[in-house]
């Protein structure tokens, strides 16, 4: 399969700091890929910097076509779309203007509803909470108000930023199934997680990151037990 996102000596920095150091990785067409490792690995600043919303350098290449390294509505439009870490939802506005947000660039009104009623289609209670305050919304309410604005976007690859913390084990569950649908159907997903576990069950191939450097490509099928995960993180 052709890479959809290729990452090629990605560096990345807050002020004098540098949070990255040379990452090259690169996501199939379709594929399904893990980003895992401890707090203060370097996931988030990952994504960010694929995204254009932190200072790198080194190269991003989606489609064959290299990414601006400080423009995310560029990325959004060539569909790179981001669900951030802590959702990042409007809380003050309704569902639906969060997920009309989503779609800002698009001018289709026919292409608008047909995304929303997939949305509603995998999330249904967010179709129930439609005229809610999104402040309002429970947490697992909130991740699913996130991912769903995300795909009004029509990604090409999701990015997604730890969905899992905070989250009730049978939320957890109904996101990452959603995640699998849309997989299946085609759409390449990015998965930063730090329980390993909850990530190996979906992906097909895992990157582990220690202190901003990549130190290991994992397949997930060799992965057997716990121990074995732990053995990766303190190798």
């Amino acid at each position: 399969m052709r890479p959809v996102l290729d990452i090629r000596h990605l560096s990345a920095s807050y002020g004098r700091v540098e949070a990255l150091h040379d990452i090259s990785l690169s996501i199939a067409d379709g594929e399904f890929v893990a980003v895992l490792g401890p707090n203060g690995a370097g996931k988030s600043t990952l994504m960010r910097a694929i995204m254009g919303l932190v200072a790198n350098s080194g190269e991003v290449v989606f489609c064959g076509a290299s990414l601006p390294r400080q423009s995310p509505d560029t990325c959004v439009a060539r569909g790179v779309v981001l669900v951030p870490e802590g959702r990042g939802i409007f809380a003050p506005m309704t569902v639906a203007e969060n997920l009309e947000l989503g779609a800002y660039l698009l001018r289709d009104a026919a292409e608008l509803l047909r995304r929303r009623t997939r949305v509603f289609d995998l999330f249904p209670r967010l179709r129930e909470r439609f005229g809610q305050i999104a402040g309002s919304l429970s947490g697992g309410e909130q991740q699913m108000l996130a991912v769903g604005r995300a795909l009004m976007a029509g990604p090409k690859i999701l990015l997604l930023d730890e969905p899992s913390l905070g989250l009730a084990p049978k939320v957890i569950d109904e996101i990452l199934g959603t995640l699998a649908i849309l997989n299946n159907e085609g759409l390449a997903i990015v998965l930063v997680e730090q329980k390993a576990p909850l990530a190996l069950r979906l992906a097909s191939r895992a990157y582990l990151l220690s202190v901003g450097r990549l130190i290991a490509e994992i397949d997930p099928r060799t992965i057997t037990s716990h121990d074995e995960i732990a053995r990766y993180y303190l190798s």
